[in-house]
């Protein structure tokens, strides 16, 4: 099976957390035997800072991870029978032009393939008229990261072609280190965004962490100085971007971290968790969690991770794990087995390959492919 997926940028992560999921299924996919590659503007919004912070060296990282995975660069007009040839699968993400978006739609009008649309943001809720802006008239199916998008995209018509597909973790990746170091302080990556949840940042991850005296160490990209003025204050310490491939070895640094998500996902998109909290848990990472509701059931909350309710439970968590190894150890494992059980990307491509062949579009295994 040939999959082409296009993306905003599948070489740059910079403020662009769908890089490692994007990845780790693609990379999935080729360790399958199947075909699969990236098609991304070579003017990416995310690419172009990433490049102008770090240099053409900001890449490496990313190549020396995936030397498998193939992307393209096109400078619009993109050339759409040079980009869909031999296409079984088609995914599109919605971080992409609406000009786009539309045309590869239009295209499958005649195609063969079989064409799917991926949200992965709050937009649906946030901004629901630019997002039905998008010509999906001739998608097959959307794929929506957790089950309240789903049930809009339900609302908007697409009844049983929406389809529920989490995020997971790249656990050939993503995993404990092989042998243990010295761990001390608090770890957050996690970029500071629009300002959407500044109060709750204060509240469950600055103001606590300097209450235990633990130690943060803080790293991500669009911190304006007001934020970096709130990081002195409570003696962070801010390193700016992280490489998405170099976060393992940065988690394995530290006791714990901590996932405060954004206000979107508590109060509109309830259920969805970030690709950060996958991560961290593939890691053996202990996490405690600002609140949010677990609607779909993903974790085993209390044992996978803490979750708490207020700035003075976030402290009490954070010293328990400062004092008690033994509760560090169960968090880490307990995590760790619900990651490997149900949220690999392995799972994710499984998921997949189910939705095609709920669509009647039954994906072609390798061995097919090679005897044809």
């Amino acid at each position: 099976m040939k999959t082409v997926y296009f993306t905003h940028s599948l070489e740059s992560c910079w403020n662009h957390g769908n890089a490692h999921f994007l990845r780790g299924v693609l990379s999935e996919l080729t360790a399958r035997g199947h075909q699969a590659e990236a098609w991304e503007p070579r003017d990416a919004w995310s690419r172009a800072n990433l490049v102008a912070d770090h240099g053409e060296a900001g890449l490496e990282p990313y190549k020396r991870a995936y030397p498998e995975l193939q992307s393209h660069r096109f400078d619009p007009p993109l050339d759409l029978d040079r980009a869909l040839d031999g296409a079984d699968l088609v995914i599109v993400h919605e971080w992409n032009d609406p000009a786009l978006v539309a045309a590869i739609g239009r295209r499958r009008a005649t195609g063969r393939f079989t064409l799917l649309f991926h949200d992965t943001h709050h937009r649906a809720v946030s901004e629901p008229e630019a997002m039905k802006a998008f010509d999906l008239s001739r998608y097959d199916g959307v794929l929506a990261f957790g089950e309240t998008l789903a049930e809009v995209y339900r609302q908007w018509g697409w009844g049983d072609r929406v389809f529920v597909w989490h995020e997971a973790a790249d656990t050939r990746l993503f995993r404990p280190p092989t042998v243990e170091q010295d761990r001390e302080g608090l770890v957050w990556v996690g970029n500071w965004g629009d300002g959407e949840r500044t109060a709750e940042l204060e509240r469950y991850l600055f103001a606590p962490t300097a209450a235990t005296g633990l130690g943060l160490d803080l790293y991500g990209v669009r911190y304006p100085e007001a934020a970096k003025r709130m990081l002195s204050r409570y003696g962070v310490r801010y390193h700016g971007w992280l490489a998405n491939a170099a976060a393992p070895q940065v988690f394995a640094r530290h006791l714990a971290t901590v996932h405060v998500p954004r206000r979107f996902y508590v109060e509109q998109l309830p259920g969805i968790p970030t690709i950060r909290v996958f991560e961290t848990l593939a890691c053996g990472l202990p996490l405690v969690s600002a609140p949010w509701s677990d609607s779909e059931g993903l974790f085993d909350v209390g044992r996978d991770f803490l979750m708490v309710r207020s700035s003075s439970e976030m402290a009490e968590a954070l010293r328990a794990l400062k004092s008690d190894p033994g509760l560090r150890a169960e968090l880490a494992a307990h995590g760790l087995a619900a990651i490997r059980a149900r949220h690999t990307c392995a799972h994710r491509v499984d998921e997949l390959m189910a939705v095609l062949e709920r669509l009647g579009a039954v994906a072609p295994s390798p061995q097919m492919e090679i005897a044809e």
